[in-house]
């Protein structure tokens, strides 16, 4: 299956950059900006991409208390 081709002008300094922290986490550049963009993505669509995220004790400090005992420690694991 071709995949849609993205293309975007940086300028040389961000190039660079780009290519000093892929090759810090030896991928490719192409591997880092998808992964930065997948994060990205996640970060700013979660309450639209899945509504169950929400229900997590970091999205929510008042359920985390709630669920932060030892009887419910159990499905920590699932």
């Amino acid at each position: 299956m071709a995949r849609p081709r993205i293309s975007i002008d940086v300028e040389p300094t961000l190039r660079r950059r780009l290519r000093l922290a892929a090759a810090k986490r030896d991928v490719t550049v192409q591997r880092y900006i998808r992964q930065a963009i997948e994060e990205q993505l996640k970060e700013d669509l979660r309450d639209e991409a899945d509504p169950l995220m929400a229900l997590t004790a970091q999205a929510d400090p008042v359920l985390a208390e709630l669920w932060d005992n030892s009887r419910d420690a159990a499905y920590d694991s699932l």
